[in-house]
């Protein structure tokens, strides 16, 4: 399982980079950023925290979960309000 994680790691990272190019069009890739690293936080790492001191591998993998918060800082609110709170949704067929 470790190199599956490492293999979706790698590519969510090199289309994050893309969204460095194109930022509004890869906000679905930032949404899944941030869901990950916070289900990731209050699943795992706050009740490993809780039952002592963090191995390393969990304290690292926490302190790169917590290093999403600048994308919370970055991410363009009032874009996501309109765009994908705001708007009605696409009718199905």
């Amino acid at each position: 399982m470790h190199g599956v994680a490492v293999s979706m790691l790698a590519a969510l990272t090199a289309l994050a980079l893309l969204g460095v190019r194109y930022p509004l069009k890869m906000l679905p890739l930032l949404f899944m950023e941030v869901a990950w690293k916070t289900i990731w936080v209050l699943a795992m790492g706050v009740p490993l925290w809780q039952a002592g001191p963090l191995d390393a591998n969990a304290a690292d993998t926490m302190k790169a979960c917590l290093m999403g918060v600048i994308f919370l800082i970055v991410m363009p609110w009032g874009y996501v309000f309109e765009n994908y709170v705001k708007a009605s949704g696409d009718r199905w067929r």
